[in-house]
């Protein structure tokens, strides 16, 4: 019972990113579940996870929102992904991850690792363990928005 309630912490409370100052963020985690609505038809909803277990399938979402009089540039969200937790990819193809704690960036198919032996082998979802958003263009005064990636519980 410890042990899943330290995971839900864990999934509740993912790091949230390191970013520019003027740009408030807030973070949410939801389980995906499949629930049969009134007339009987199965639907895929989002719901705050109340326990999870191996295999659940898990949306981060990042809010952010500029608060400041003017635009802010060069925002990036970093955002560590809970040791409980193995990426399954964003919505966003701007999203890069790192497979080596925050080192290295790029997409999860350029990437290499180090197998047992010392050998390079292409990284998978299991080796990520931070994911990154770095916003090409200014986000204007006031405005807002959402960044979100997929995961499965260990």
């Amino acid at each position: 019972m410890i042990k899943k309630l330290a995971l839900i912490v864990a999934l509740a409370c993912p790091g949230v990113a390191v970013a520019h100052s003027q740009v408030a963020l807030d973070s949410d985690v939801f389980v995906e579940k499949l629930v049969k609505d009134a007339t009987g038809r199965t639907k895929l909803v989002l719901e705050q996870p109340k326990a999870v277990v191996p295999g659940d399938k898990l949306v981060f979402v990042l809010n952010y929102q500029n608060k400041s009089q003017g635009p802010a540039t060069n925002f990036i969200v970093t955002n560590p992904l809970p040791a409980a937790v193995v990426f399954q990819g964003s919505v966003d193809s701007a999203a890069l991850v790192s497979v080596d704690g925050g080192r290295n960036w790029g997409p999860l198919a350029a990437l290499k690792v180090r197998d047992r032996s010392g050998a390079l082998r292409p990284a998978n979802p299991t080796d990520v363990t931070h994911v990154r958003w770095a916003f090409a263009k200014p986000i204007p005064a006031g405005s807002a928005g959402k960044l979100m990636f997929r995961g499965i519980v260990r």
